[in-house]
C-alpha cells in the first residue's frame, strides 16, 4: 500500500513538473530572452515559491527547460543521421535539421543560447545565454560517439572524433547565430555551403567494419 501511494505520488509530481515545464514553454516562445520566474508562475497559475520548490531556482528551471529541447534535438539529429540515404545526404539533412529547428522556434534559441544583452535579465529574470556551453559541449559528444561508431579514421580514431564532433558542433552555432539574425541567404543554400566544408576526409573515409555504417 506505501509502495503503490509513493509511486502515485511520484508520477502526480512528474506530471505536475511536465505541467510547469510547458508553462515554461509558451512564456518562451512569447517572451524569448525576456522571460521571466514571475511570467512563468503567472502562466502556470501558481505562485513563483512553489516554482522554486520544483526546479531550486531559475538556474534549476533553465536546466530542466534546457534537457527538454537539447533532448528533442538529439532525437531529430540521430533520425536525420540514421536515414537510408547516402552519406553527403545525411550529412546534409543533418545539417538541415538542426537549422530548421532553431529557425522553426527563434525565441527558444535565444533563450538557451544567445547571449543576453547587458541589464536584459530583469526581476525575476535569467542569464540567457550563459549556460549554453554545456548545451553545445553536450551535442559534441554526442556527435563525436555518432562518428566514432560509423567512421573508420584510423587509429587515433576516438580522439580525431571527438575533434569532429566538436568542430561541426560549432561550425553550426556559429553558422545559424549569424544565419538566424541576418537570414543572407536561403537555408538550404546554407546547408549545400556546410556541408562543402566538411565534405574532404568526411567524404574519402571508409565505414567501420564493426559498426552500422554512415
Amino acid at each position: 500500500m506505501e509502495t503503490t501511494q509513493r509511486t502515485d505520488q511520484q508520477r502526480s509530481a512528474e506530471q505536475r513538473r511536465r505541467e510547469l515545464l510547458e508553462a515554461a514553454d509558451r512564456v518562451v516562445l512569447r517572451d524569448g530572452p525576456g522571460a521571466s520566474m514571475n511570467a512563468i508562475a503567472a502562466e502556470a497559475g501558481i505562485t513563483k515559491p512553489i516554482l522554486y520548490r520544483h526546479f531550486g531556482d531559475k538556474g534549476g528551471l533553465y536546466a530542466a527547460l534546457a534537457k527538454r529541447h537539447t533532448d528533442a534535438l538529439l532525437e531529430a539529429l540521430r533520425a536525420a543521421l540514421d536515414a537510408p540515404a547516402e552519406r553527403r545526404e545525411r550529412v546534409e539533412a543533418t545539417l538541415d535539421t538542426y537549422l530548421s529547428a532553431i529557425e522553426a522556434r527563434p525565441q527558444v534559441y535565444r533563450f538557451l543560447m544567445h547571449p543576453a544583452e547587458s541589464g536584459s535579465a530583469g526581476e525575476g529574470g535569467f542569464d540567457v545565454g550563459l549556460h549554453s556551453a554545456p548545451l553545445l559541449r553536450r551535442l559534441g559528444e554526442e556527435l563525436a560517439e555518432v562518428i566514432e561508431e560509423r567512421v573508420d579514421l584510423g587509429p587515433e580514431s576516438a580522439e580525431l572524433a571527438r575533434v569532429w564532433g566538436h568542430g561541426i558542433v560549432g561550425m553550426m552555432h556559429a553558422a545559424g547565430d549569424w544565419w538566424l539574425g541576418e537570414r543572407p541567404v536561403p537555408r538550404a543554400q546554407l546547408v549545400r555551403s556546410l556541408a562543402d566544408l566538411l565534405w574532404g576526409r568526411l567524404a574519402a573515409a571508409g565505414n567501420r567494419v564493426d559498426g552500422p555504417g554512415f
